[in-house]
């Protein structure tokens, strides 16, 4: 990030902040910014219009199917943002196959309506809604039943103990949840660049991809000074979502969460949710399930016309596809393991600091997946573009992207280690060195074995990140080195629909499996790890 904020301002060596505004003050970033700003805000605004309702729900009543309700809200999270925004372009477009089966799509030549600043704002909300959720469920739980009983002895209506007991206790998380999806929409590109780009509808990430795309390493210093003005602008919703929730736990003891019950309308409201992750999440996969099934665009789907070619083609017989399956399983699962293996050990240092040493860390362990992943991409060129000592120039190479998704993803791998480690009672590493066992024996013999399942889990939750990640590497890749998401994004962006639904189908099932996987671990995982539970 210093390196990144030294190109900004001294591209030459010299100290030049009027050519940094001047870079800023161009009507194309001027643009770019606003675009940006508005779909994050009204993005932020849909996420919690969706994810507040269903936090309530499954937190604090009894509606039937609740538990597997949030289950699913929570996918959009685990899955790629340009996975999402090619399930929605295929459920409305003119060639919609699941449309066309039902005789509903649209007339051909038809824009596709989710094109544009309305779609990207919807995606938004849909994509964010799950970082609401989690985020305002842990406030409910924390909510005590006796506050709530107090209120109903009072007179107060179960409604009305929600809206003058409940949300005012939640406001700090319900501030740190606008943020938190306020952010993500900023550092977004995976969702702009396929509903934006096509017409020229351009945000700040997009807006340096195709510069980049277009000019290369010469524009360095312009990608620099927007790099910067999209950390800003996230780091300072960043500083939000982390002043509403600190301290917020000292203003009322805890105790067993506050329930309502629903009586009569438990039924028709788990219908009214079923139908909302039917129309968010369900008709989307579809849509992109049964596009993935027909050989071209307005074919219809039928018994004689259904294929498995293009799965066949992108796994068997298109190099490039292939190829991008093999570099993303591999930096995937090699950046999984390395911070799998580098986390245990740098928890275990980290807990010897003390309290304010230890959040300057994990602030800076944060940093790199605070930021936007095309900062970050950005960051990456510009340290190792110049060739170093003993390794040379990265750029170009799979191993910068390597090292990306080792920066980006190290907060993902240390959560769930960093939690286990402080739950360890001290008694355990106290008796082994009294016993003469050296720091290094403790945490080969003692802490990694009792760890190792919240070392799992973290290195699942890297690679089922790093697998579809597509932020990072769209500035990263080169000819032979392409990931899952790059591979992806041209295939839609060269009219090869078909085949770009195939691989993200494929995409949604690896991802799958590895929630079915994680969730079989949950009961050996320290409490919560994974979001769902």
């Amino acid at each position: 990030m210093a390196r990144l904020l030294l190109a900004a301002v001294a591209p030459g060596g010299e100290l030049d902040l009027s050519a940094f505004a001047e870079r800023l003050m161009r009507s194309s970033t001027q643009r770019a910014t606003w675009r940006t700003l508005d779909t994050s805000f009204f993005g932020a605004v849909l996420a919690m219009v969706i994810g507040i309702p269903f936090a309530i729900a499954v937190a604090m009543t009894d509606m039937p199917g609740r538990k597997a309700l949030g289950f699913l809200l929570l996918l959009p999270l685990m899955i790629a943002p340009q996975v999402t925004a090619l399930s929605w372009l295929h459920l409305f477009g003119p060639s919609s196959t699941l449309l066309g089966m039902l005789g509903l799509a649209p007339p051909p030549g038809t824009q596709n309506p989710v094109l544009g600043r309305n779609g990207i704002i919807l995606l938004f909300g849909v994509q964010h809604a799950p970082i609401v959720f989690v985020t305002v469920r842990a406030g409910l739980a924390r909510v005590p039943r006796d506050f709530l009983e107090a209120a109903r002895a009072a007179g107060a209506t179960q409604m009305r103990a929600l809206f003058t007991v409940v949300l005012p206790l939640l406001r700090p998380y319900l501030i740190a949840a606008a943020a938190l999806a306020f952010v993500s929409g900023i550092g977004n590109f995976g969702i702009p660049a396929l509903l934006g780009m096509p017409v020229n509808y351009l945000t700040l990430p997009t807006l340096i991809y195709q510069q980049m795309a277009s000019y290369g390493p010469s524009v360095l210093p312009q990608m620099a000074g927007l790099s910067i003005l999209i950390s800003a602008l996230a780091l300072a919703g960043t500083a939000v979502q982390a002043l509403a929730v600190r301290d917020h736990s000292a203003r009322f003891a805890g105790g067993l969460p506050a329930q309502f019950a629903l009586g009569r309308w438990r039924v028709p409201l788990a219908m009214v949710g079923a139908l909302v992750i039917t129309a968010i999440l369900v008709l989307p996969a579809l849509a992109l399930l049964t596009t993935a099934f027909v050989p071209a665009f307005g074919v219809p789907l039928t018994a004689e016309t259904a294929t498995v070619g293009n799965f066949a083609e992108v796994l068997t017989r298109q190099a490039s596809t292939m190829r991008a399956f093999r570099n993303s399983t591999l930096l995937s699962a090699g950046a999984a393991l390395i911070l799998a293996l580098g986390a245990v050990p740098l928890a275990v240092v980290l807990e010897r600091f003390s309290q304010r040493h230890q959040r300057i860390l994990h602030g800076v362990i944060d940093l790199p997946y605070a930021v936007p992943g095309i900062v970050l991409a950005i960051a990456c060129i510009l340290l190792f573009l110049r060739p170093l000592p003993l390794i040379g120039s990265l750029y170009a190479t799979a191993a910068i992207i390597l090292i990306a998704y080792c920066m980006r993803f190290l907060t993902l791998a240390m959560k769930p280690i960093t939690t286990a480690v402080n739950q360890l009672p001290a008694e355990l590493t106290e008796a082994a060195a009294a016993a003469g066992a050296g720091p290094i024996r403790r945490a080969l013999t003692i802490t990694a074995p009792l760890v190792a399942p919240a070392a799992l889990a973290g290195a699942l939750l890297v690679f089922m990140s790093a697998f579809n990640e597509l932020t990072v590497s769209a500035l990263l890749w080169s000819s032979g080195n392409e990931t899952l998401g790059v591979v992806l994004f041209s295939l839609e962006e060269a009219g090869l629909g078909t085949q770009a639904a195939a691989i993200a189908v494929a995409s949604i099932v690896v991802v799958v499996a590895l929630l079915a996987v994680l969730d079989r671990f949950a009961r050996r995982l320290p409490g919560g790890v994974l979001p769902w539970r």
